[in-house]
């Protein structure tokens, strides 16, 4: 999916005046929040010194997933590789906390990877719920299982940092192995603050530990640079739900991995094949938004409103970029806007204002045949006549389906300037579109009129 377009426009949609205010949700950190580094201490059988290692494994929690370190070894010609004998595994806790221990002093780094079996088991951190390859749906908050092709790793120096193990993590391990020298130590620095600026994070942010999302209203507070990483992890396991093409979250994380391996990063926008950056920012943006209605915390609620607006805005950043490079999504400058909105396909125009939608002559814009390009004119006044300036709109919604009845799909918009969203990756059939508007004050509008697409 793929912002579009900021025309500032004086006319159009009613707004109707809501009384649903938009609820926060509060966030603290994971199980595993202490932020404990790694310690030499005496070994009792045989005197020599070891050094803790401790973390969790978050993608969801993930319970009973079976965790193993290794020292990160320079030979003579300064290559990094793994000493295998270093440590024996151990299993993560319930709330996905580890400790493990390495012979050896306190010193250089080491890499920590996760695998899973029979009784691993992970928390469902997406809302509403996680779908299942047998076709069933995993509650928010309840356990799943992993498939065993299952992994993850994350890199730290022994002296000072927790290790967690998260995709994010992950995909940065895999850009570290590119170098030529191996898993060195500025390999591993560089590759982590390249996957932060992959998602707009802060420096630094990739070391912290991330909140468990299904316990918001257990903690007390958690900063919104946690709170963003860990609904990052969270969208790679979104990208599955209603998407026929990914069953598993190994197929997404795989996916991804892949691609990191071969060109050293994330394509920006889908291809139809592999999944992109665009998506799981997008994704990121959806989730924070919906936590925003699960707990009961106004500040932990404002903390997701921040992600929410990071995520927006990040995504914003990326269509700037791609529309700069790729002209084949550029605005012809015809494009119609009817005040519920519009879909614009390349080759007609479907729009629904009186119920019956029609089809124009060819716009001269070129749309994906799997996309639909929705755009709008923001409104002036509320449903009860009062006026409505553009400094009052917070944003958009825009909902959609497969069916009138069930536009199960959303995404937030964050800036009153956008009037326009493509949504590509479509599968084929008949999709259902439709737009609320969200002011500054919390309020909703009715959703517009729908209009439909056949893909």
């Amino acid at each position: 999916m793929l912002y579009r377009g900021k025309k500032l426009s004086k006319q159009g949609l009613l707004c109707f005046p809501v009384v649903a205010l938009l609820v926060g949700c509060g966030s603290g950190g994971s199980g595993s929040d202490s932020n404990a580094t790694a310690q030499s201490q005496e070994s009792g059988d045989t005197g020599e010194p070891v050094v803790t290692v401790a973390g969790a494994a978050v993608k969801g929690i993930i319970q009973q997933g079976m965790v193993t370190a290794n020292r990160l070894i320079a030979d003579k010609d300064g290559t990094y590789s793994l000493d295998r004998l270093a440590a024996k595994t151990v299993r993560t806790a319930d709330d996905g906390s580890y400790e493990l221990r390495l012979r050896g002093k306190a010193d250089g780094w080491a890499l920590v990877e996760l695998s899973t079996d029979q009784h691993t088991r992970m928390v469902c951190d997406v809302l509403p719920g996680c779908d299942q390859a047998d076709g069933g749906t995993v509650a928010f908050g309840q356990t799943l299982g992993l498939d065993s092709g299952f992994s993850l790793r994350g890199a730290g120096d022994l002296i000072s940092e927790t290790v967690y193990l998260t995709p994010l993590t992950h995909l940065a391990v895999a850009l570290a192995e590119r170098n030529s020298q191996g898993l060195s130590p500025d390999a591993l620095a560089g590759a982590y603050t390249s996957v932060e600026n992959w998602f707009g994070l802060s420096a630094g942010a990739l070391h912290l530990a991330p909140p468990d999302l299904t316990r918001l209203d257990q903690l007390s507070d958690v900063s919104a640079d946690a709170l963003q990483v860990a609904i990052a992890n969270a969208a790679f396991l979104a990208l599955v739900n209603d998407n026929p093409q990914w069953s598993t979250i190994s197929q997404v994380l795989n996916d991804m991995t892949t691609q990191v391996a071969a060109t050293g990063q994330i394509q920006i926008v889908g291809d139809g094949d592999s999944l992109a950056l665009s998506d799981l920012i997008a994704a990121s943006a959806l989730q924070a938004s919906e936590l925003q209605m699960t707990v009961d915390s106004a500040t932990i609620s404002q903390q997701l409103v921040v992600v929410e607006q990071r995520n927006v805005q990040r995504f914003e950043t990326i269509a700037d970029v791609y529309e700069e490079s790729d002209t084949s999504l550029a605005d012809s400058g015809d494009t119609t806007s009817g005040s519920d909105g519009t879909i614009e396909n390349g080759d007609d125009t479907s729009t629904d204002t009186s119920g019956d939608p029609t089809e124009t002559s060819d716009t001269g814009t070129a749309i994906p045949a799997d996309a639909a390009l929705l755009s709008w004119t923001a409104p002036l006044t509320r449903e009860n006549g009062d006026s409505l300036s553009m400094g009052e709109i917070a944003g958009y919604e825009v909902v959609y389906g497969t069916a009138t009845d069930a536009m199960d799909q959303s995404l937030a918009i964050g800036d009153a300037s956008v009037d326009e969203l493509l949504v590509d990756q479509l599968s084929e059939g008949t999709w259902y579109f439709a737009i609320r508007t969200l002011d500054t004050d919390g309020n909703r509008s009715q959703l517009s009129e729908v209009v439909y697409k056949q893909i």
